[in-house]
């Protein structure tokens, strides 16, 4: 089988500015067209910032089908040929969700919403499906952040016969906690690519923001379990990988 290729960038949060994001976007997604690019990842809520509390969620979620904002996102990226997941606060009937969306030719070819949600994320509601997509003849799947902590969660993916898991992650937390968090991100992907043989993707934010830090956990991960690709931390950057 052929190799996929996959772009996983590392950028400084926006919050609630999406036409700034939009453009950084379609120059990074174009960047990938250059480079032929099967796959891009985009960290967790890239495109309205990632928010706590419910009334703030309300004013940022847009809904897939029928928000004009969302919808003219997607006739701007139409002409990109990569397929990209994109992190973004999801409204859909009364629900809001922190959801990962699979993209191409400005279509959505499905979504992942968040299941495994920590205690701070209760403004969120948790999502229950396992959807898979396809990319270059590579079946995926998404989990998002928290989800890593869950074996369950990335071997649902692997049982559908995907070979690639994306991980878009959200790492911005106060200065003690990020550190903490620092070295167990990178463990919690090595286990779940060696636990079921899939190559594991990871997209995250970096930079500082108010009184909290994220040092960046943006990296390719093997089906053993070895680091193969990795952004610097406290770094701004992209990997280009071919897996395979």
């Amino acid at each position: 089988m052929s190799k996929l290729r996959v772009a996983t960038f590392q950028r400084r949060p926006r919050f609630r500015d999406i036409p700034r994001i939009l453009e950084r976007l379609r120059a990074d997604l174009e960047w990938c067209d250059d480079e032929g690019v099967d796959l891009a990842l985009f960290p967790e809520c890239y495109l309205q910032g990632y928010v706590l509390d419910r009334p703030t969620l309300n004013g940022v979620a847009l809904a897939i089908e029928h928000d004009v904002t969302f919808r003219g996102l997607l006739a701007r990226l139409a002409p990109i040929r990569s397929t990209f997941v994109l992190g973004f606060v999801e409204r859909r009937e009364r629900f809001v969700f922190n959801t990962g969306a699979a993209i191409r030719h400005g279509a959505v070819l499905g979504a992942y919403r968040k299941a495994h949600l920590h205690r701070k994320e209760q403004a969120f509601d948790p999502g229950f499906d396992c959807p898979i997509f396809e990319a270059a003849g590579w079946k995926f799947g998404i989990n998002i952040c928290y989800d890593a902590n869950f074996p369950s969660a990335a071997a649902k993916i692997a049982s559908q016969g995907a070979r690639l898991i994306c991980y878009p992650i959200n790492n911005m937390l106060p200065t003690e906690v990020a550190d903490r968090w620092r070295s167990k991100s990178i463990c919690n992907l090595r286990r779940r690519a060696a636990e079921t043989g899939c190559w594991v993707v990871s997209s995250d934010v970096v930079g500082e923001h108010e009184a909290m830090v994220c040092h960046g956990c943006t990296c390719v991960v093997s089906p053993a379990g070895d680091v193969v690709a990795r952004v610097d931390e406290g770094h701004e950057g992209v990997v280009l990988f071919d897996c395979g």
